[in-house]
Parts: structure tokens; C-alpha cells; sequence
């Protein structure tokens, strides 16, 4: 089977690669899509449909497509889906991470959870699958793996955060992992 995975993220598709083995995974890149598609919708769920149509609509490929968010509860669930330019646009990975931490200074809740949210999109019929993973914002950076938020993000029952896991076992775990565990076996079911 050949999927086309709606996302320039060269760590998405990493991850997705690797938890997905038995799916030919294509990039945007491999298609010809050099387009940055917006994410303009303001749920998960929105921008899901909106990439995964947007590369169907005008490439004609069964594709995927997800968005995630961190929703942290000390901050009523921001980033949420302005996760990525949590700290403005055209930012890096660290410059979201400072801002997270620097808004968390002194809090007393530290619960969040990260969610992902997947559209397939398969011949005219769409599919949603989503994945959550709760657990908790610490106060430093640890861990060199991942990307993200990963070195602040401590999944519940772990001492390690997701950037101190290797991709096997954070993707048993993780609400990207969960998120494809749920595709894969919609896969298998309906093939």
C-alpha cells in the first residue's frame, strides 16, 4: 500500500515512517507538492481535513494528514493548535519551548497532554483517528531525541521525557503513536 503523508515536517514523516513499516509512506516532496499548505483552521481536526484535501483535491493521492497540539492545563489548553508558532511565525522548536516555560514560571499545575488528530483521506471517503497522551510540563529541557516540546514533556508513568526515549518506545506511547496505531489497524480491516 502507498500512502502520501501530507506534511513537511521531515520529523513527522520520520516518525510516521518508522511506525508504519508496512506502508510505502510518500512525502509532499516525493509528489512535486513544494507547497507550504496553511494550517488556517483553528481545531486539529480542521487542519487535518484541510491539508490531507488540499493534497487529494490537487494531487489525487489517498493521503493523511495530521496537526497536533500540546493543551497544557495551567494555560486553559493553550498552545493547543497554534502549537507550532506558539511563539510567532517562522520560529524554531526552542523558541516555543522558551515561551512555554517562561509562561509556566511559578505554576502550580503542570498537567498537559499532548493530542494529534489524523484525516484519512481514501478514495471519496474520509476517516478520523485521534491519539492522546497525558503527562506533564517540567521545568528545564531534557533529552536530545524528538523535536518540539519533547524535552519538556514527561508522559505520565515515565521519568523520562519523550526526548529521552528512542522512537520505539515513545511511539508506543505517544498521541502520534496511538493516533497511527488506530490507522494502521483501520488499515489492515479494510483492505
Amino acid at each position: 500500500m502507498k500512502l502520501v503523508f501530507a506534511s513537511n515536517n521531515m520529523h513527522k514523516l520520520q516518525e510516521i515512517r518508522s511506525l508504519m513499516p508496512a506502508v510505502q509512506i510518500l512525502s509532499l516532496k516525493d509528489i512535486g507538492c513544494d507547497e507550504d499548505i496553511e494550517e488556517t483552521e483553528l481545531t486539529l481536526e480542521g487542519n487535518a481535513k484541510l491539508k490531507a484535501d488540499y493534497v487529494q483535491t490537487n494531487y489525487g493521492y489517498d493521503c493523511f494528514a495530521d496537526d497536533t497540539g500540546l493543551e497544557v492545563e495551567w494555560l486553559n489548553g493553550a498552545p493547543g493548535v497554534f502549537s507550532a508558532r506558539y511563539a510567532g511565525k517562522k520560529v524554531t522548536y526552542e523558541d516555543n519551548v522558551k515561551k512555554l516555560l517562561k509562561e509556566m514560571q511559578g505554576a502550580k499545575n503542570r498537567n498537559a497532554a499532548f493530542r494529534t488528530v489524523i484525516a484519512l483521506n481514501l478514495g471519496k471517503e474520509q476517516f478520523l483517528f485521534e491519539g492522546v497522551c497525558k503527562g506533564k510540563i517540567i521545568e528545564e529541557n531534557r533529552g536530545k531525541q524528538g523535536f518540539g516540546y519533547d524535552p519538556v514533556f514527561q508522559p505520565t508513568g515515565f521519568e523520562q521525557t519523550f526526548a529521552e526515549m528512542n522512537l520505539d518506545d515513545k511511539g508506543k506511547i505517544s498521541h502520534r503513536g496511538l493516533a497511527i496505531q488506530k490507522l494502521v489497524h483501520f488499515l489492515k480491516e479494510n483492505q
